[in-house]
């Protein structure tokens, strides 16, 4: 098998993960060095800078081999189908041979489990050792980490990574031993405490000697799938909650689970469900910029994300004791909780009214959105429409979101979610369909 018969190979077998986004590091070139990871803004697959600008990456698995037989995965053990592994040597050639021609901008790089997890993490750890030491690569690299994995190889591979993940796949142990019996929750779950841990080290090591090693300096990040199992999304978002303020995660995507094998385990659905992966970006946003928890989110008798309207609207609809907030009194964590107020225009708000009043038209110009904001604000006592009835004012909203879908015409893409790595909270608009 040449080498472009295995490139074939192992980029489309690549493509189910979505956590490649490729911010956050700043690596930057050496004499006689190759790449830089600073101008390249840190991330042949799109992905989305911390600035909005999209990039590319070469995003392959160093093998579709795997020990694990998980049911949900294309690449597992009993399912039949062209196999491939790369040498350490021919992964570099791609790499560097793509970087020169300006197709790629950095390495995005995963594996089945080849034989054993030492193994293959031995393999990926010289892959990109290598590239930084022998071809002088200074571009960005993710590198996956192989749960199961010897620490000492782990920590190896963080000096050289701009950023590590390791995929928990699955939101709870139930569903692990249900659909991928080779794996545990403990064999995920400690490679990421052990990498955050060496990052907060790392960090502290950088104060007092400034030419200290950076270690995974683009942070962790991981994946969920959704819909595989039976987990509602208060499940999840408990679950991310836990990851960001336990582990210091960056980042945790959620890939919407695609029917790649017909499996009694599994649900039988005919496309992925991509709207509730959708709500579930947006209700992680509100978690990690907008100061909510997953309890205000969602509640136990109703833990499942509203498919029609954005989380936020749907808490403020629950919560209309909160509103109307007056846009000149409110404080900016309050203002971060009404619908159609974004981390931006909330803190133009805050500038703006201290030189003067604001009126609606004035808020519109701010980047407030006022199609939702409306009936959950006054402007020096006065209301663009008073709605306060629950329904009334789902219904008028449900009215607008229909009126743009039909206008739209279109499903959300499979990569939405390596598009939200853009969104920089002007406003929330983005993040409602």
């Amino acid at each position: 098998m040449d080498l472009l018969e295995k490139l074939g190979i192992l980029a489309s077998a690549a493509k189910y993960d979505v956590s490649c986004a490729s911010s956050g590091s700043n690596r930057k070139n050496t004499p006689g060095g190759l790449g830089n990871s600073a101008e390249a803004a840190m991330g042949i697959c799109h992905s989305w800078s911390a600035d909005g600008r999209c990039i590319s990456l070469l995003k392959i698995l160093y093998t579709n081999c795997c020990s694990h037989d998980c049911a949900y995965c294309i690449n597992r053990r009993s399912n039949d189908l062209p196999r491939a592994v790369f040498t350490p040597e021919e992964v570099r050639k791609l790499t560097i041979g793509f970087y020169r021609r300006n197709y790629i901008e950095g390495l995005f790089l995963s594996s089945g489990v080849l034989k054993t997890a030492d193994y293959t993490m031995e393999l990926l750890l010289r892959t990109v050792k290598d590239l930084r030491l022998k071809d002088n690569f200074n571009g960005y690299i993710h590198l996956k980490v192989i749960p199961g994995a010897d620490r000492r190889l782990v920590r190896e591979a963080g000096f050289y990574a701009d950023r590590l993940s390791v995929n928990i796949e699955l939101p709870s142990e139930r569903g692990l031993r249900l659909l991928a019996p080779g794996k545990d929750k403990e064999a995920i779950l400690q490679p990421m405490a052990y990498i955050n841990e060496r990052i907060v080290a790392n960090q502290e090591e950088k104060k007092k000697f400034k030419r200290a090693k950076a270690f995974s300096p683009a942070g962790q990040s991981t994946q969920l799938i959704v819909g595989a199992t039976p987990e509602s999304d208060l499940q999840i978002l408990r679950l991310s909650e836990g990851l960001y303020k336990k582990m210091g995660l960056k980042r945790v995507y959620y890939s919407a689970f695609i029917p790649v094998a017909k499996n009694p385990l599994l649900p039988a659905i005919d496309a992925p469900p991509l709207r509730r992966e959708h709500r579930l970006y947006q209700a992680d946003w509100l978690l990690r910029f907008y100061g909510f928890s997953a309890d205000e989110l969602l509640e136990t008798p109703a833990p499942f994300l509203d498919e029609d309207l954005d989380p936020k609207t749907v808490w403020a609809l629950r919560n209309l004791d909160f509103f109307p907030v007056e846009i000149h009194r409110a404080s900016y964590r309050m203002l971060l909780r009404v619908p159609g107020i974004g981390e931006q225009s909330a803190r133009r708000i805050i500038s703006a009214r201290r030189w003067g009043t604001l009126g609606f038209p004035e808020l519109a110009k701010l980047g407030v959105v006022m199609k939702r904001a409306r009936y959950f604000i006054t402007c020096r006592g006065s209301f663009l429409e008073r709605l306060d009835n629950e329904e009334r004012i789902r219904a008028r909203l449900l009215a607008g979101v229909k009126k743009k879908e039909s206008l739209a015409g279109r499903q959300l893409p499979l990569n939405f979610a390596a598009g939200l790595e853009s969104y920089g909270g002007e406003t929330d608009a983005d993040l409602c369909l």
